[in-house]
């Protein structure tokens, strides 16, 4: 068995060749659109189906080729893939940004993140939206949620989850001085319900205006919907879409991974109980630092990567990163 083959077995082509068949009948049936959001989802699913089995076909015609440099550039993001085994590393994301303390100047780095990733997320050709975003009051943002739809977008992002630092002058106070900010990202899976138990009795509904830059109205009517998991008091919003119905649907997807996270973390907390051990995650647990005065470095303090070049990195190009994360954890 050749390399390709190999690649082909551990990326599970011949199943999802299956799934394509399966999803392309669905689809030619006359009620497949009658539920417009789960018919999206599904066409979505099934173009990323088919590109991904594009790529091993293009892998071979450029090995049948002799082109080297395009064979192997493809053969190493293929590989890549195949260490995103995880349950859920092949599911969309979602992606959530927070400000540090410190107002205005951790505001501004979290708004900096987000064009960081957006950029990232463009680069990989997934689709995106931002489904609710608090804005600071003098510049950047609050908050923002971002979902993320795309084979294997859990599985690149997860391990950008943590605080991150920026030091650097500061450009909102007349003397420039040297200040350290902190925002946090948050990465989850998008988790289908089967897979978490939520009652409709436990959610506390409630429907508000879309609002933009100094509270104007996006929209006249109550169209952005929040809900409340009345059991352990998780808040979600989303204001994306233009129907209630639809933006209820993101809610409960966004309310749906953050009841998997709670679980997650409840079982983790009593396995390191057991070992002796637990560190609960804090603004101190930074993973990485980007340096902008007095020199310029982006350093991942868990893989050691670095690079002088910050401004690719705000850029988005997060590829060097990313891959050292991958290929170093478990």
């Amino acid at each position: 068995m050749n390399k390709i083959d190999i690649l082909e077995k551990k990326l599970r082509i011949g199943e999802k060749k299956k799934e394509v068949e399966k999803l392309q009948q669905e689809s030619s049936q006359s009620d497949f659109w009658q539920d417009s959001l789960l018919a999206s989802k599904k066409m979505k699913r099934l173009s990323e189906l088919k590109k991904e089995i594009e790529s091993i076909e293009k892998l071979r015609a450029y090995f049948q080729k002799g082109q080297k440099k395009e064979f192997d550039e493809l053969l190493k993001k293929l590989e890549l893939r195949t260490l995103l085994s995880g349950k859920y590393d092949e599911s969309s994301a979602i992606l959530s940004l927070h400000a540090g303390q410190g107002g205005t100047e951790a505001q501004d780095w979290a708004e900096m993140l987000k064009r960081m990733y957006l950029r990232f997320i463009e680069k990989q050709e997934w689709q995106w939206k931002l489904v609710e975003e608090t804005y600071g009051e003098e510049a950047g943002i609050k908050r923002a949620t971002i979902l993320v739809s795309g084979l294997y977008a859990y599985g690149y992002l997860k391990r950008e989850g943590g605080t991150h630092r920026l030091v650097r002058l500061s450009p909102f106070n007349a003397d420039h001085l040297r200040q350290t900010s902190f925002a946090l990202v948050e990465v989850l899976p998008v988790i289908e319900r089967a897979e978490v138990e939520l009652k409709d009795e436990d959610i506390e509904f409630e429907a508000f205006r879309s609002s933009g830059h100094g509270g104007q109205f996006v929209q006249k009517v109550s169209t952005a919907v929040r809900l409340r998991h009345k059991p352990t008091g998780i808040v979600v919003e989303s204001q994306v879409e233009r129907s209630q119905t639809q933006n209820r649907k993101i809610a409960e997807q966004i309310l749906l991974s953050k009841l998997w996270e709670r679980e997650q973390k409840r079982q983790e907390k009593e396995i390191e109980k057991i070992k002796g051990e637990y560190k609960a995650a804090s603004w101190g647990n930074q993973i990485r630092s980007y340096v902008l005065h007095p020199y310029h470095l982006v350093k991942d303090l868990r893989t050691g990567c670095k690079t002088k070049d910050t401004q690719s990195v705000l850029d988005g190009n997060l590829e060097k990163f990313i891959e050292a994360e991958i290929y170093q954890l478990p």
